[in-house]
């Protein structure tokens, strides 16, 4: 009996232009570019560039320059362009806040206005009683009329995703199987800062959503978060 053939995949290799393309980079854009070549998918390159105090000038040429000498093409880049462009992320800043907007309005989300001190004392809190530094919640209270009130108002204040407090969440690994944590266990993350930018959280995941990513490839250093992405990619 013949072996059905793997549906085409849509993989993305997303640097930030940050220093030296290293070996790390090339290993995960050779797995990215394999897997869509087996299977007649696409290669995305994404430059995820929000980070500007890291930000290295000539970095991402030298990050291409590195790619095309190990023999990868991308068949959608910054470069190249793509139906799904533009693949730099600080040419997409007004796309995330759209989407931002769109979760504080379905409930996923809401403005924060904790100052820096009222949080740092509030970890110190937890530190002492040796309890999970988990934001306590000040701001997801507030009445949703008076939170608008406050931002149109002017006043500072970040968005965070609203984690539900029940349940739990089961994240799809290929390698390591369902990952299943409780939904108490994580934190309502901060997904826009004070400046309107959005947070590597909601950035990627608003990308990926929006480019039709259905494989990410990437270290294990991004398991804590998974959870997390896989909330924000749902909701």
């Amino acid at each position: 009996m013949a072996e059905t053939a793997p549906a085409p995949v849509r993989v993305r290799f997303a640097p930030s232009p940050t220093g030296h393309t290293h070996l790390g980079s090339g290993r995960t854009a050779l797995y990215d570019y394999l897997l869509a070549r087996q299977t007649g998918g696409q290669f995305i390159l994404r430059i995820e560039d929000t980070d500007r105090k890291r930000f290295v000038p000539g970095a991402e040429q030298e990050l291409m320059d590195s790619l095309r000498w190990l023999g990868l093409q991308w068949d959608e880049g910054p470069d190249v362009g793509g139906p799904y462009g533009p693949y730099r992320q600080t040419e997409r800043a007004e796309i995330y806040r759209e989407h931002a907007r769109q979760l504080v309005e379905r409930g996923h989300a809401y403005p924060c206005f904790c100052t820096p001190e009222r949080l740092d004392a509030m970890r110190r809190e937890a530190e002492a009683h040796k309890l999970p530094r988990l934001y306590d919640g000040t701001c997801r209270r507030l009445d949703a009329g008076e939170a608008a009130r406050r931002v149109g108002a002017g006043e500072r204040h970040v968005i965070r995703f609203r984690m539900p407090r029940e349940g739990a969440i089961t994240a799809r690994d290929r390698v390591r199987g369902p990952i299943t944590v409780e939904n108490r266990q994580l934190d309502d993350y901060v997904i826009v800062k004070s400046d309107g930018l959005a947070l590597y959280h909601l950035a990627a995941m608003v990308d990926d959503h929006l480019m039709k990513i259905t494989h990410v490839i990437r270290g294990s250093e991004w398991l804590p978060t998974f959870p997390l992405h896989v909330h924000i990619i749902r909701a």
